[in-house]
């Protein structure tokens, strides 16, 4: 993760006094899904809707077993696979300069401000993979970062394979555990789909679908 030093920096724990803030990405903080966006974004709308013809198995394989860690990995193999992770971390740093004005929620904004503002530790935990999220964590002065991790090659290209899990659902709590450590407290956690149950369930201040405001 060469460009992401400040992340790996974020990923060390609170010192136990600030409250723990966890933040959903995708539709909570942002208006729509980003990694979709991103490779929409990237490929062009030629490559792109041919990609999305050489998907056709995947996405009815997703109609049958609605496994979205499959069908992500599957987008991963057919628009970034073989990319150089510098080449991706640029693009991704670019995408988000180019859309966040008309992407992140003003509501959602103010609460993670807000947060910040009292001191809190705020980390994104996120189902979209780590290094197309890692820009807008930085804008936004996020504190931590988890997310689904690509995996890279011997030569440091995308393998269009996942190093772990997708981090939603059960994922979420236990990517949270295993930085934070088992007893960890939540304080306030935000969300807006099923995928965030697990994680809303563990917060003292949960948060479903509280953010709706659009730019």
């Amino acid at each position: 993760m060469s460009d992401m030093g400040s992340l790996q920096e974020m990923r060390q724990s609170p010192d136990g006094l600030r409250p723990i803030v966890a933040f959903d990405f995708d539709g909570t903080l942002t208006i729509r899904d980003s990694f979709t966006e991103f490779l929409r974004w990237r490929a062009g709308p030629g490559a792109w809707a041919l990609g999305l013809v050489k998907m056709a198995p995947a996405v009815a394989a997703y109609a049958r077993d609605r496994d979205r860690g499959r069908i992500k990995a599957a987008s991963v193999k057919e628009f970034l696979r073989g990319v150089p992770r510098e080449t991706l971390e640029a693009d991704a740093t670019r995408f988000a300069d180019q859309i966040w004005a008309r992407f992140m929620r003003p509501d959602a904004l103010e609460t993670w401000n807000a947060w910040g503002g009292r001191g809190a530790h705020r980390v994104i935990v996120t189902a979209s993979p780590e290094t197309t999220v890692a820009p807008f964590a930085r804008k936004l002065g996020a504190e931590a970062l988890l997310g689904t991790q690509m995996a890279f090659d011997s030569q440091d290209r995308v393998t269009g394979a996942f190093a772990g899990l997708n981090c939603r659902g059960e994922e979420k709590v236990r990517r949270l555990k295993s930085t934070y450590g088992e007893n960890m407290v939540l304080t306030a956690a935000y969300g807006d789909t099923s995928g965030d149950t697990e994680m809303l369930a563990m917060a003292q201040e949960p948060g479903f679908r509280v953010f709706t405001q659009r730019p």
